[in-house]
């Protein structure tokens, strides 16, 4: 019982906790605008932008001291469509800085006199993406960060000279409910008059119109002027767009009656303005209040028109009048300074669509003879053959504004829906690379063959032919997922202007809309890895290639000729780079004290005896000391005159420009130098391209790897032992591989002869 109380308790301390603010005086929430003018003066606009900003913070720009940066940001879009959600939506890169560049431009003053519809194929998320949308927009509108205000009018009888009665269902109701009558009755009452246990008559503006609009217009001006006299939001408030509203906009025909009405009646604007009060503008999806979403099998109302005879009795006996004040509104002042969408549109949706025409055009709804202002945000998502159903109406065509959402483009997005989807562990079933060229083969379905923008830059794609496909798919999702390929040549990568990068990016807007859905893509991964998974196997790319080669012949036909051969050579390139990396040891000293005495001896004629004055070693400088260093640092396969001609390049580099200006003039010493660097990192690179050529032919080493950690490696000779172990160490500490990993590349890369395929 102890606990049950308890548990009861904290409950309704929470539950209070969260309950509304009460309403404040106009006076009072003039003073909180005061001190938070960015918070208060907000409408739906300016909190759907905070909103996002919220969720997704400033993203991160890879490469901001970039000069020719486009700031194409990697947002982590996980609280914002992810966290808390039963149906995640998972945003790709693209589609995130689309969204962010969309709400910037509504927080600037792009506003009014549009829908936003959300625009993609089937399988790409839409309808997932709206509710996920709306759902935290609502959550953020009832919070105290994103909360704003409302008018509500509280009309005192006796300045009337009236009494008017309580009324008999509600207070019943609190008679039953007891000291929870304010927060429990909200909901049930918020849209109707009612007499407060103070006596006064709440009436809360049907349009939800801000408080602040309550101020006649040819007063606006001059009353900010002199709010904030002496604070720096002034020039904010006047210079800004994103504040135009607050001059520019009216209050609800309802409102604006009744304030004439009681300055008319009261003859003292300080007892009107008295009666009006604020309060927190709660959203509530399933009431409509604040957001209301339609689907095309929603039936509309037969009458649009919402009357309140309680309401306007109590109007009527306060004014003694009739015929000046009206309480009525239309379904469209539920969600005015909220949102209103429509999920497809068809059906019943493109009747509703059709019935926003006015409201799109003139911010104006007619409700019988009245005209109500409809100020929201109008969303909608549609896939594009239901564009045919607005086309005919030309007036809309510069009223909708089109979002694309295509099917994802992003590697690393498509890869994370493959990890929500069969658990985090499902890389665990892969060699390192090969789940990532799985995403790579789908997302190439998605993309055109050919780039107008890449060619411009790239020109001829085959000097790429060991990274990248002859239609540069492989590069754009690099630069789709905001990486700049290190493979790139320095002359290219300086050529990727902000200009060129615009473009590339910009051609993603005619991409995505065909190809591999995201339904299928599941399917289809699922298959895969029902088909090749083995305990005791990692699932590599020899699989892959049989699998959509043998298995899924059918899906040849979505992906671009060419692609699949494309991805495994840049697949057996990186994997024979890494293995070579990871065996290659060499005595750096070593290398050090050969650059030296080379740079030393190419000022020498063969055949001569000297000592290095950088090393102390004494010289025997002849063909051969020449040769052994320069197929080192140039290759095996070079031959004499290109030995000749590097070798008095270096000399002339060494007298023109090391010695006289590095070393004497700058004083850096020799291994400072840039000589010495060049020529460092050639030898180096030269000794990894050579360190598989001892075990190549080796079947004692492949035995080796294949036996590594059982007790049958104890029986391979020391040296052998001490490279396996040298080379599975550095596979798992440099590129992250398993020990299983390590070893079954390594049979991959060996019994492929790709040390063979790859010889230069």
């Amino acid at each position: 019982m102890e606990n049950v109380n308890n548990a009861l308790g904290n409950l309704n301390r929470r539950m209070t906790d969260r309950s509304p603010h009460p309403p404040i005086s106009f006076e009072l929430f003039l003073r909180e605008m005061y001190k938070t003018p960015e918070i208060v003066l907000r409408n739906v606009f300016q909190v759907f932008h905070d909103m996002i900003s919220t969720y997704l913070g400033s993203g991160v720009d890879e490469y901001p001291n970039d000069p020719e940066s486009i700031h194409y940001v990697d947002y982590n879009c996980s609280n914002l469509f992810e966290v808390d959600s039963d149906r995640p939506f998972f945003a790709d890169r693209i589609f995130a800085n689309r969204l962010v560049n969309l709400v910037e431009g509504m927080r600037r003053g792009a506003q009014q006199n549009k829908i936003y519809i959300f625009n993609g194929p089937p399988g790409c998320g839409k309808s997932t993406f709206l509710n996920n949308l709306l759902r935290k927009l609502e959550s953020y509108a009832n919070c105290d960060e994103g909360m704003r205000y409302e008018t509500i009018w509280r009309l005192d009888p006796s300045e009337f000279g009236v009494t008017i009665d309580k009324e008999p269902l509600f207070e019943q109701l609190a008679l039953m409910l007891g000291g929870e009558r304010e927060n429990t009755l909200n909901h049930l009452h918020e849209r109707f008059a009612t007499t407060g246990s103070d006596g006064l008559v709440e009436i809360p503006c049907p349009s939800h119109d801000h408080p602040i609009l309550i101020i006649p217009k040819h007063y606006r001006e001059i009353f900010f002027r002199d709010v904030f006299k002496n604070s720096d939001f002034l020039e904010t408030l006047f210079s800004s767009k994103e504040y135009h509203w607050v001059f520019r906009e009216k209050p609800c025909t309802f409102c604006s009656s009744l304030y004439r009405a009681l300055l008319s009646k009261l003859k003292n604007p300080e007892a009107v303005h008295k009666m009006i009060y604020a309060r927190q503008y709660r959203f509530n999806r399933r009431l409509g209040e604040g957001i209301s979403i339609f689907n095309p099998g929603d039936r509309s109302p037969e009458n649009s028109i919402i009357h309140n005879p309680l309401m306007q009795r109590k109007i009527n006996a306060l004014l003694k009048d009739s015929s000046e004040v009206f309480y009525l509104y239309s379904r469209y002042a539920k969600t005015n300074n909220g949102i209103y969408a429509l999920m497809d549109i068809k059906s019943h949706n493109t009747e509703r669509l059709i019935e926003l025409h006015n409201i799109i055009s003139e911010g104006v709804h007619k409700v019988d003879d009245i005209e109500e202002n409809v100020n929201s945000l109008l969303l909608a998502i549609m896939n594009p053959e239901d564009q045919n159903n607005v086309r005919e109406f030309r007036s809309f065509s510069d009223r909708i504004e089109y979002i694309n959402i295509p099917y994802v483009l992003d590697l690393a997005t498509e890869v994370k829906i493959y990890r929500h989807t069969f658990g985090s562990h499902v890389e665990d079933l892969f060699l390192p690379r090969v789940l990532n060229n799985f995403a790579r083969v789908i997302i190439s379905s998605r993309m055109n063959t050919r780039s107008e923008a890449l060619l411009e830059w790239i020109g001829d794609p085959k000097k790429y032919n060991l990274y990248c496909d002859e239609n540069l798919q492989l590069l754009k999702m690099d630069i789709y997922s905001g990486i700049i390929p290190s493979w790139l040549t320095e002359e290219d990568r300086k050529s990727l202007t902000a200009r060129r990068r615009r473009k590339i990016i910009g051609e993603s807007d005619r991409e995505g809309i065909s190809g591999i859905s995201g339904r299928d893509s599941i399917k289809i991964f699922d298959d895969f890895i029902s088909t090749y998974y083995k305990q005791d196997k990692l699932i590599n790319m020899s699989m892959l290639v049989d699998f959509f080669l043998r298995k899924k012949r059918d899906l040849m036909r979505s992906i671009p000729a060419g692609f699949l051969d494309s991805l495994l050579r840049m697949y057996n390139y990186t994997v024979l780079q890494e293995v070579k990396e990871a065996l290659y040891y060499y005595n750096e000293k070593q290398i050090e004290r050969d650059i030296l005495n080379y740079i030393f001896a190419v000022n020498f004629e063969p055949p001569a005896v000297e000592l290095c004055t950088y090393t102390g070693e004494q010289l025997k400088i002849t063909e051969d000391f020449f040769e052994s260093i320069e197929t080192r640092i140039l290759g095996s396969g070079v031959g004499a005159s290109r030995r000749w001609s590097f070798r008095e390049e270096t000399q002339k580099d060494y007298t023109s420009n090391t010695l006289t200006q590095d070393m004497l003039v700058e004083n850096r010493p020799i291994t400072d130098t840039a000589l010495f660097r060049a020529l460092q990192e050639r030898y180096v690179q030269n000794l990894k391209q050579r360190s598989l050529d001892p075990f190549l032919d080796n079947d004692n080493f492949r035995r080796a790897i294949k036996d590594y950690s059982t007790n049958d490696f104890k029986t391979y000779d020391k040296r052998i032992r001490d490279d396996v172990k040298y080379l599975m160490r550095n596979l798992r500490k440099k590129f992250g591989y398993t020990e299983q990993g390590a070893k079954e590349v390594c049979i991959y890369v060996i019994d492929n002869e790709l040390a063979k395929k790859f010889e230069i």
